[in-house]
């Protein structure tokens, strides 16, 4: 089967198709005949600093829509030949992917495949960010970090859902302001924040923040809270090293710090992971969320997807078309 592998850390050039053996399922596993893979900034960051591979050669991909080739011992409830989208811990870059029983989930009633690809990912993030650790309540500021990539289009979506007084974006440039009110974004701002955000809020600033970018935006986005507001921290795409805030940062206005990772919620608690797609994946289904395909590239162009993402000019969600049509 072909597989996108790199043997050496680097730019989008080291990302090479290979052919490789197909991978069988152990106990627990499942084997998916891959149609479309979702590319996401991990995928960037494993290949470009080495983040969450456990050895070299890799093949990168977490989120893949597909038919079920084959199961492990043990596994109830999921057989060949049904439509599934899966989270994985890498390897969705190939014809065939393994994934645990756990985080593969049938393909919803209506749902093409391609849509699928959409899912594993970027809904329960989303989902998570606005309401599990979030807990936006009715009336409430947010100002959402990458507004316009796959996770800021549907915190926008669901955060006006949710009744959200103002929902605030901050984007790299105009292109992607202009996508992202189109997403339900009351004002988005480009590059420095900090001061917009308290001007538009007379002062006062946002009761929740959602970063994955860290380092000095997260510092940025810890300022623009107002009093009890919280921060929720979902990545560091900065690379800055690891955040630290205490009793000087908390204490004046009384303001919280939370943290989210869908891959490490998967290791910890799968079955809070299946409770929080289900209620994800509900928002799609029922009109309230949708997640724009701006870009799809064929399996053997992901060097391209990842040089595409890493201009920072992308929107929504970009594709591997693996063998879906």
């Amino acid at each position: 089967m072909r597989a996108v592998e790199f043997q050496e850390y680097g730019g989008p050039e080291v990302l090479k198709v290979v052919e490789t053996e197909i991978p069988e399922p152990g106990p627990g596993q499942v084997s998916v005949d891959v149609a479309y893979t979702g590319v996401n900034f991990a995928d960037l960051k494993a290949r470009g600093e080495g983040y969450r591979v456990p050895q070299l050669p890799y093949v990168p991909g977490l989120e893949a829509s597909g038919r079920i080739r084959a199961v492990g011992e043990g596994v109830t409830g999921l057989s060949a030949g049904q439509e599934v989208t899966a989270l994985t811990e890498g390897g969705a870059y190939a014809d065939v992917v393994l994934a645990h029983a756990s985080t593969v989930f049938p393909v919803p009633a209506g749902v093409g495949l391609r849509t699928a690809a959409t899912l594993p990912t970027v809904l329960p993030t989303a989902y998570a960010l606005v309401h599990s650790v979030g807990r936006l309540q009715p009336g409430e500021s947010v100002l959402v970090q990458g507004a316009a990539g796959g996770v800021g289009t549907v915190v926008g979506q669901l955060a006006k859902a949710a009744g959200a007084g103002a929902v605030y974006g901050v984007v790299s440039g105009a292109a992607k302001a202009d996508y992202a009110r189109e997403q339900g974004y009351d004002e988005v701002f480009v590059g420095e924040f900090t001061e917009a955000v308290r001007a538009a809020t007379g002062g006062r600033g946002v009761d929740l923040a959602l970063d994955p970018v860290g380092g000095e935006t997260f510092r940025g986005s810890l300022a623009s809270l107002a009093a009890f507001g919280r921060l929720v921290s979902f990545g560091n795409a900065s690379s800055a090293p690891a955040w630290t805030v205490g009793q000087p940062e908390l204490y004046p206005s009384g303001v919280s710090v939370g943290g989210f990772s869908i891959l490490t919620l998967a290791k910890t608690a799968p079955g809070e992971l299946r409770a929080l797609a289900e209620l994800a994946f509900a928002k799609a289904l029922d009109g309230t969320v949708s997640l724009p395909v701006t870009a799809e590239f064929g399996l053997e162009e992901a060097a391209e997807a990842h040089r595409l993402m890493g201009t920072r000019t992308s929107t929504g969600k970009l594709l591997l078309r693996v063998n879906g049509r």
